[in-house]
């Protein structure tokens, strides 16, 4: 039974772990190691579980407790060429950590994962989708600026995702952000906002997809109830609890996990 564990979602540090207790993978690393022993330890999930990490790009709320995560861990770590490139030359990645290019799918305890391109503001920046051996799929996808057709094909058909729904365009509108910030975060290359994510999600539970997790959410241009409304008010037509199950990924966790 494959579960999903949003460990970290927000503007401040990401970490997500999908699998089992005994074996899983881990999708970014974004807080420090200590913190997420503690998440891992709260949701019931060893450390020795973690099997692989997947690095999504290279901003600090995705890789800054990678460094001491790959001291203390022997596990592989996939990425992109150019994140992984990064990586070494900012220091990022302990020095005997294994890399490894991910290309083509590459199959972790009873998991199949691929990479797919993301437009985010970085050298490269991918989301993963993740295939039991049942068939069952998930994915994560946060980081972008829009939502482009090779995003679409690689979420298309899955039965649980996790997208992104970073702020609200009032509240960006409106926050304390200087004008150049706010312009790179509602650029094509920055991230989803809360219409963008319920236009998505729209497409997904008509593709079949039902379970949605809202995650990346910004702590300064966004709360989880506008976000929430947001998205289900974009889902008029269909009836939560009967066509979709919809959650809010939390900045922390509190030992929630999501079966998919």
């Amino acid at each position: 039974m494959a579960r999903i564990y949003p460990l970290f979602s927000s503007s401040r540090g990401n970490a997500t772990y999908i699998g089992t207790p005994e074996c899983g993978i881990l999708i970014d690393a974004g807080v420090s190691f200590r913190r997420l022993s503690l998440a891992m330890e709260r949701s019931g999930l060893p450390l020795s579980g973690i099997r692989a990490v997947f690095v999504t790009h290279d901003h600090s709320d995705h890789i800054c407790g990678l460094h001491t995560l790959t001291a203390n861990l022997q596990v592989p770590v996939y990425s992109q060429e150019k994140t992984l490139r990064n990586l070494i030359d900012r220091d990022q990645i302990a020095p005997n950590a294994t890399l490894r290019e991910i290309h083509e799918p590459v199959d972790v305890c009873d998991l199949q994962v691929s990479a797919f391109d993301t437009p985010h503001d970085t050298d490269q920046s991918c989301g993963y989708r993740v295939q039991l051996s049942d068939g069952r799929t998930c994915a994560v996808c946060t980081d972008l600026g829009h939502v482009t057709k090779t995003v679409e094909q690689a979420l298309t058909g899955c039965d649980l995702v996790l997208l992104e729904a970073n702020y609200d365009p009032q509240m960006l509108r409106n926050g304390r952000y200087p004008p150049n910030v706010k312009a790179r975060i509602a650029s094509g290359s920055g991230h989803l906002s809360n219409p963008d994510s319920a236009d998505e999600a729209a497409k997904l539970i008509r593709s079949g997809t039902t379970r949605l997790v809202l995650g990346h959410l910004s702590q300064d241009n966004n709360r989880p109830a506008v976000a929430e409304q947001a998205v289900v008010g974009g889902l008029a037509g269909f009836i939560r609890g009967r066509d979709y199950l919809l959650e809010i990924a939390a900045p922390e966790t509190d030992g929630r996990m999501i079966v998919f």
